[in-house]
């Protein structure tokens, strides 16, 4: 049997950064979800009511990838009353050919971390407005501080606003965005106002009543909502989907089911298959056509992409050679 390398999330974060090879390998990974062979099973989601908790599982076989991923992702939010993180888990990554494992990633949700926001940033590059004065970020989280630092990769932005329920960690999340990106960070009073200022807007809380309406959409607008990846989870009031003039999914099948697709079929909105981002990047459907066009793109986070970012950690391996510790299987 082949050794087994196993890497802890300190040894990860010294290997693997939020940089632009990060957001390419992630792009390549949507690319290869349109242009097909991709084996993606349904996310395996499972809620434990009990303890405020939740489990998703993912995966995908990309062709041309040597390896896939295996991940798992506990989410148990009353874990920081007791000192704990509501957040971690897993990755292993398997030889595409054999099928035996080569690693265990012990990210405790890194990784995850890393190819949402980069899948923000694929999202920007190829559908928010090629200038982007002011970015705006709902939520004050990991990823609120993630998605903007991801953002100004492909749309360096001079100023940012920042919005949450709980001005002392908006203030906080502003701080760190700016020492990340450089920008003019500020604390916006209310949604609106944000809205109101922002070309490119990432919404990143885990809202079930909808934050965004759709008399906030405005000309040179582009949102990124990452939040929904749940049943009853919802940013955007279904009537601003159809409202955009482009709306687009990371996986219909997906959003149809946990994203802010499901709210708008509910209602009996959206009847028409939209566009996935895959399918834009590859250049089989159009993007956003001019300026002023308003866009929304869904995310709710894909198998692909944990086997791209999982894929791009064995390459980071192969070069250094000697991080983590192996283990005979």
């Amino acid at each position: 049997m082949a050794d087994i390398r196993i890497l802890t999330e300190a040894e990860l974060r010294r290997l693997i950064a939020l940089d632009p090879d990060t957001v390419d390998v992630i792009e390549a990974g949507f690319r290869a979800l349109a242009e097909g062979g991709v084996v993606m099973p349904p996310v395996l989601s499972m809620a434990i009511e009990a303890h405020h908790g939740e489990v998703d599982v993912k995966t995908a076989y990309v062709p041309g990838f040597a390896g896939f991923a295996l991940k798992v992702s506990p989410g148990f939010f009353d874990n920081p009353k007791i000192g704990l993180p509501s957040l971690n888990g897993l990755m292993i990554l398997l030889s595409a050919q054999t099928g035996l494992v080569q690693a265990v990633f012990l990210d405790n949700g890194y990784l995850t971390d890393l190819r949402t926001a980069a899948a923000g940033a694929v999202a920007a590059r190829h559908l928010a407005p090629a200038t982007v004065e002011t970015a705006g970020v709902i939520g004050t989280g990991v990823q609120a501080r993630l998605q903007l630092q991801a953002a100004h990769l492909v749309r360096p932005f001079q100023r940012a606003l920042v919005w949450g329920r709980d001005a002392q960690k908006a203030a906080a999340c502003a701080k760190d965005i700016a020492a990340a990106t450089g920008a003019d960070v500020t604390v916006a009073p209310d949604i609106a106002t944000l809205m109101a200022q922002s070309q490119l807007v990432v919404t990143t809380t885990p809202a079930t009543t909808p934050l965004i309406t759709a008399e906030m959409l405005h000309p040179r607008l582009h949102i990124t909502a990452m939040g929904a990846d749940q049943a009853g989870k919802t940013e955007i009031t279904p009537h601003a989907l159809q409202a955009a003039g482009l709306y687009v999914c990371d996986r219909v099948s997906q959003c149809a089911l946990m994203g802010e697709l499901r709210g708008a079929h509910a209602l009996g909105l959206m009847a028409d298959t939209p566009p996935e981002l895959g399918q834009i990047i590859a250049g089989q459907l159009p993007g956003r056509h001019e300026p002023a066009q308003i866009t929304i793109c869904d995310l709710t986070g894909t198998g692909v992409q944990d086997t791209a970012i999982a894929c791009h950690v064995a390459q980071k391996l192969a070069q250094s050679g000697d991080a983590g510790t192996v283990i005979s299987a």
